[in-house]
């Protein structure tokens, strides 16, 4: 009886911080964006090709210049009126439009005239599948800690979006804004994971001081090798909304190295926190020495794989660049110094001090925070 008390106490407890933490994120999130593009009169709707009325392919099977389709608008104000559109054949733009098919498209008005582009593919319902798929793969395999992993992730995503975003855009420094963030979303994780207890305790402290080791890092070397968030590919775009916002677009780059190390520098810890655990529950009596060492050993047998896991991640993620500069066979003075091999060196590797320093945090916590 005192057992349904108190789950019925947690339950109302969880809902209630829930419903306060979804009000306030409302709240939040309610900030005056300024105009940063001119879409007075354009609009993205949903429409379905009709017919091809001039096509773009050429006789050796390529294409060449646009299509014209006929399209039935099925969403907006126009829902249900059949308009001509042109369909750009560009790799970024556009699509190759066939009878039958759903795409997006942009209709613009100026004036009293009416024009209309297909935009693309519409991808909406094999995104919003493909995503479903995942979190009930997960639920369904990983059982009661698959679902509740999922609802971290949904979670996670929420945080990013009504929280991260809304804090940066007040003006509170990036870094600053991710750290609180990742802590938010680490406290929610570990409850949700394992409940309140020592292990997720000290898997949260190490954590935080994982991911703070990662960010440290990351400073030091840009310090070091006069490198800082100004040196990414798409400045001149961030510039224009420093202009605009209260953004400190400089710090974006040294937030997103915190976010990707968060996952990796978790696991870890909850891996060295968690044989810790177990070695104390089966053996009790453990010096705190013995109990520490076996942490590290735990530890340096995950650090290597993650941080070569971190690595390869960073190296596929920029694999466009590496290939170009590749085919452009670059002297090596200009390849080393070039600013986007130092910056995807930056993210991999001070990522990587995050999991390797988080091992001995964990595996400390865990000794010297004994039940």
């Amino acid at each position: 009886m005192k057992k349904i008390h108190s789950a019925w106490v947690r339950l109302i407890v969880i809902a209630v911080l829930l419903v306060l933490g979804g009000w306030f994120l409302h709240g939040y999130n309610q900030v005056e964006k300024p105009q940063l593009v001119n879409t007075d009169g354009r609009v993205f709707e949903k429409a379905r090709v009709l017919e091809v009325l001039q096509d773009n392919l050429q006789e050796n099977g390529s294409r060449a210049g646009d299509q014209i389709v006929s399209l039935q608008i099925q969403s907006g104000d126009h829902a249900g009126e059949i308009v001509k559109a042109n369909c750009p054949n560009g790799l970024l733009f556009g699509t190759v439009c066939r009878p039958g098919m759903d795409v997006v498209v942009i209709s613009s008005t100026v004036g009293s005239l009416d024009l209309h582009t297909v935009y693309n593919a519409d991808r909406s319902w094999p995104i919003y599948l493909y995503i479903a798929a995942f979190l009930v793969l997960l639920s369904i395999i990983g059982g009661k800690k698959g679902l509740k992993s999922a609802v971290a992730l949904v979670f996670t995503f929420i945080c990013f979006v009504w929280l991260f975003f809304p804090m940066i855009f007040r003006g509170i420094w990036p870094v600053v804004a991710a750290v609180v963030t990742s802590g938010v979303v680490l406290a929610a994780t570990m409850y949700l994971l394992n409940g309140w207890s020592k292990k997720s305790m000290v898997a949260f402290v190490a954590t935080l001081g994982g991911i703070l080791t990662a960010g440290l890092a990351a400073i030091l070397f840009g310090h070091a090798v006069n490198l800082s968030g100004y040196n990414v590919s798409n400045i001149e775009n961030l510039m224009f909304v420093a202009q605009n916002t209260m953004i400190d677009v400089g710090q974006i780059l040294f937030a997103g190295i915190l976010f990707a190390s968060l996952g990796a520098v978790m696991d870890i810890a909850m891996d060295v926190t968690s044989a810790c655990a177990e070695i104390e529950k089966h053996n009790p009596d453990i010096s705190r020495k013995a109990l520490f060492w076996a942490g590290m050993n735990v530890g340096r047998d995950v650090m290597g794989t993650m941080s070569a896991t971190l690595i390869l991640a960073f190296f596929g993620g920029s694999l466009g660049v590496w290939t170009l500069d590749y085919v452009y066979d670059l002297p090596y003075l200009q390849l080393i110094n070039s600013n986007s091999v130092g910056v995807e060196i930056m993210k991999g590797f001070s990522a990587s001090f995050g999991v390797i320093f988080t091992a001995p945090i964990a595996a400390a916590l865990s000794a010297f925070w004994r039940r």
